[in-house]
């Protein structure tokens, strides 16, 4: 694959994958109230919504951007791995399952883009363009 066409797919990948963040933080600006009673219900104190919000759209947003690709990764590897836990434990649900299952699955894509950003910044390109 020639070098344009990898930073033109690299590129849509990190905004498919910030795309849920950056919407979903967004989206929490507009349901304060009842984004805080759902995270009090899961055992959460409320007033996490606020930095769950900037987290969210700026780790969104760095990632589109590229900044610190491998630092922003690896936190929202962890954020999603927090998250599944948290609010999709209801394993019985099929929803909840599914919910479960995304996460886990995003919090692997998220880490392997940590390390490929990591390998591709330490000037590995051997590791960075493993198959």
């Amino acid at each position: 694959m020639n070098t344009r066409l990898v930073k033109v797919i690299n590129l849509l990948a990190r905004l498919m994958m910030a795309l849920i963040f950056f919407l979903s933080g967004l989206s929490k600006l507009g349901a304060i109230a009842p984004t805080q009673g759902y995270m009090e219900a899961m055992g959460l104190p409320g007033f996490l919504l606020w930095p769950t919000i900037l987290f969210e759209v700026a780790a969104g947003l760095l990632l589109v951007l590229g900044y610190r690709t491998a630092i922003v990764a690896f936190l929202l590897a962890g954020f999603c791995l927090v998250s599944a836990v948290i609010f999709h434990r209801q394993l019985s649900d099929q929803i909840q399952l599914i919910m479960f299952l995304k996460n886990i699955s995003m919090a692997g894509g998220f880490l392997y883009l940590s390390t490929m950003a990591y390998a591709k910044s330490a000037g590995n390109s051997e590791f960075a363009h493993s198959k």
